[in-house]
């Protein structure tokens, strides 16, 4: 039997089962889109009204519905952190999107916001092993936010850029200037021209089953189409981000940057990778139940299709491997269902009273989506039982409404494989962490201290479940049922590019496309 990296080189080449040569150009581009907060249902629910990019894809494409991120914390940051690196979150270093990319001793460019670096990340991506074997490799990293943007290269100081105050920028561990071509896309100021403008459906009312009246959306203001962006010129800077427009800046300014750099004009593969982030701002403020969220897929699906259409005209899609997939899911509003919020914020904020009487300044004891971390060890310094106050807390947290249970150190150790939670547990946290309590959310419930958004980062599937697809050219559609991880997806590209990877991964290359050769 031919191993699946001789296949690979077969697709690629366009040689059949049989060894009959087919006419198929070289792949000289692989593109990695990453749609923030995209649940897989969405692809089922509004297929019929795509007409543009995300049409294509579920024609063309091999499409695994049950894609999982499959660890505890499903934030922006871990999510992005397991793509290309096909590894889990313990591996690489990325728990949270507060211990993300934040990095003040890397400044932005011309920008006063928080500098960001992959200071963090460990070990190695797609784009490593590609350099590893071609280092004229050429690549380029985009989205609105600057983890969107960082994560999936990994620590490459190859061209990374995200969205700042109104224009697309880096930080010192990029680059000390911006290129001329992005100060160039910069000048135009596209922010000044959308001030005022409205968000209006792209169909009719009719084709919209969701309601538009739901008060608890958008903190209870102007939850009704249609919706206008901010006239004020400050506010708008970071106002934008979070209607359907930005996403066309985007992708606009990756179809400039893939010119500029003229990626996939050389004898060889080059990488380009586009986080795409209203969805979830749009989710966030509106939920997964809303017309507005309807509304944006559409809009995804068009400028997708636009983008594809202009990708095309300099390098044929024929030639280009796609992939795509999301960061995480999301949970609805507690209003609009049956779940609610599990808040851990009254337990911490007693824990850091108790070590200031005591005189620790230094603990810092933090909640994020489950997990109670903080420096710890401070405490244990002056002779407190650490897992005596830990099998306390979990005691009291389980009580809470929406916990349905709790994992300490001793406990998460002692955990079968056949628990599914606790093994995302372990697979969120490096061995090194400092963390004290690790909680799980009842079906339908998120951690949080409102309900003024729908939220996820919990092991729900709601907030685990993304959807996982490939276009390769050559390769026949099909719809997977299975479940697949979202750490599959970069061992799967490599495979499909005969690269080895330059350390041990956890994901596995999918055997559904390599294995659909689509007839001359």
């Amino acid at each position: 039997m031919r191993s699946r990296t001789v296949l690979a080189f077969a697709l690629i080449a366009g040689t059949g089962p049989g060894g009959q040569a087919q006419a198929r150009r070289p792949v000289r581009l692989v593109l990695a889109i990453a749609i923030d907060q995209f649940r897989p249902d969405y692809l089922d629910r509004w297929k019929h009204q795509f007409t543009g990019g995300l049409a294509m894809l579920l024609h063309d494409g091999v499409f695994y519905p049950h894609g999982e991120q499959d660890h505890a914390i499903t934030e922006t940051a871990p999510g992005h952190a397991t793509m290309m690196s096909g590894r889990s979150p313990s591996s690489v270093g990325i728990v949270t999107n507060d211990l993300g990319v934040p990095d003040a001793s890397m400044p932005l460019l011309g920008s006063n916001a928080v500098g960001a670096s992959p200071r963090r990340f460990l070990g190695t991506t797609l784009l490593d092993w590609m350099t590893s074997r071609d280092p004229n490799t050429r690549s380029l990293s985009v989205s609105p936010k600057d983890r969107g943007a960082i994560l999936p290269i990994g620590r490459s100081t190859t061209p990374v850029f995200w969205f700042s105050l109104g224009h697309f920028t880096t930080s010192r561990y990029y680059a000390d200037t911006l290129p001329t071509w992005v100060t160039a896309w910069n000048a135009h100021e596209p922010v000044s021209a959308l001030r005022g403008t409205w968000w209006n459906l792209v169909r009719a009312d009719s084709c919209y089953a969701e309601p538009d009246d739901r008060p608890f959306e958008h903190g209870g203001k102007d939850y009704l189409f249609p919706h206008r962006i901010v006239a004020d010129s400050v506010k708008a800077l970071t106002a934008v981000v979070d209607y359907p427009v930005m996403d066309s800046l985007t992708l606009d300014f990756a179809i400039h940057g893939v010119r500029a750099l003229q990626l996939g004009k050389r004898n060889g593969v080059d990488f380009l990778s586009i986080s795409l982030s209203t969805t979830d701002a749009v989710g966030h403020a509106y939920g997964p139940g809303s017309r507005e969220i309807h509304d944006q897929v559409l809009h995804v699906d068009r400028w997708l299709g636009t983008f594809f259409d202009s990708l095309n005209q300099v390098i044929p899609l024929d030639q280009v491997i796609i992939s795509v997939t999301a960061d995480h899911g999301v949970t609805e509003f507690p209003a609009a269902g049956k779940g609610g919020n599990a808040n851990l914020s009254p337990m911490v904020a007693a824990i850091n009273r108790t070590a200031r009487d005591a005189g620790v300044t230094d603990l810092r004891a933090i909640a994020d989506q489950g997990l109670i971390y903080g420096n710890f060890k401070s405490l244990a310094a002056l002779g407190v039982d650490i897992d005596s106050l830990a099998d306390a807390k979990a005691a009291e947290i389980a009580k809470l409404p929406g916990v349905k249970h709790v994992y300490t150190h001793k406990t998460l150790a002692a955990a079968r494989r056949s628990d599914i939670d606790a093994m995302r547990w372990r697979r969120e946290l490096p061995g090194d962490f400092p963390w004290l309590i690790a909680a799980i959310a009842k079906p339908d419930f998120i951690f949080a201290s409102s309900d003024a958004s729908a939220g996820h980062g919990t092991t729900n599937l709601d907030d685990v479940r993304v959807p996982i697809l490939f276009r390769v050219p050559g390769v026949a559609a099909i719809r997977i049922e299975r479940i697949v991880r979202t750490i599959d997806i970069a061992p799967t590209l490599a495979a499909l590019l005969g690269l080895k990877p330059t350390q041990k991964l956890e994901g596995i290359a999918l055997r559904e496309v390599f294995s659909r050769v689509k007839p001359k």
